[in-house]
């Protein structure tokens, strides 16, 4: 644990949330629910000292790119110096719920993966909804919200999205919940997009035991 991080944990307890930074397993685990075999735009909602960010851009492809969102301004000024030579990530002081203007600005239609770990259970009831809105509606269609929190509360909140898969992470201080909530499309949509499939000549439409 880095010394600027356990300041900021006695600065601001309730919006660091944890007194220690996520561990390399869970960091790993995270990760794991990335595909980064292709170009992504991604997004990060409180990355803090960048534990989770580091890994993130490792893997990233060179035309990837990388957002983080940090309220806190010695934080935001570290991830800044972390990332200095790194023309994929761009580091935003600022609030999350900017994420739309944000990807507007820099030319992005929608994001592939967008991660939190900031603590949604401390937010009032109207801004949770309304950031997890502009969360979804800056997602792609089968784009994926994943959040590693120490309560699982969000899921309750979490309607707009049609499910999430969710998992007790132990190797961590304090353990974690990961969930991944997919933004998929609704059944009116599905069944517009399976009657267009079966409209396209030579097309053969397989269902899920492999039968067409």
């Amino acid at each position: 644990m880095s010394k600027l991080f356990f300041k900021r944990f006695l600065k601001r307890p309730f919006q660091v949330a944890s007194i220690i930074p996520s561990s390399k397993a869970l960091v790993e685990r995270v990760a794991s629910k990335m595909d980064f075999s292709q170009p992504r735009v991604i997004a990060e909602y409180g990355p803090g000292e960048g534990v989770h960010s580091r890994e993130i851009a490792r893997r990233m492809t060179p035309d990837s790119h990388l957002l983080l969102f940090e309220l806190d301004a010695a934080f935001a000024r570290d991830l800044k110096r972390q990332f200095a030579d790194d023309p994929r990530v761009h580091v935003i002081h600022g609030d999350a719920a900017t994420l739309p203007y944000e990807l507007k600005r820099r030319g992005f239609a929608q994001c592939d993966y967008i991660l939190s770990g900031i603590p949604f259970s401390i937010l009032k009831i109207e801004k949770k909804r309304a950031l997890l809105q502009k969360t979804h509606d800056s997602l792609i269609m089968d784009g994926s919200f994943i959040i590693y929190q120490v309560t699982n509360e969000l899921k309750q909140h979490a309607t707009l999205f049609e499910h999430g898969e969710s998992e007790y992470f132990l190797q961590n201080i304090p353990p974690m919940f990961i969930t991944v909530f997919h933004k998929t499309p609704s059944p009116r949509r599905r069944a517009r997009r399976t009657s267009e499939r079966k409209r396209v000549p030579g097309l053969v439409s397989v269902g899920a035991d492999g039968s067409a």
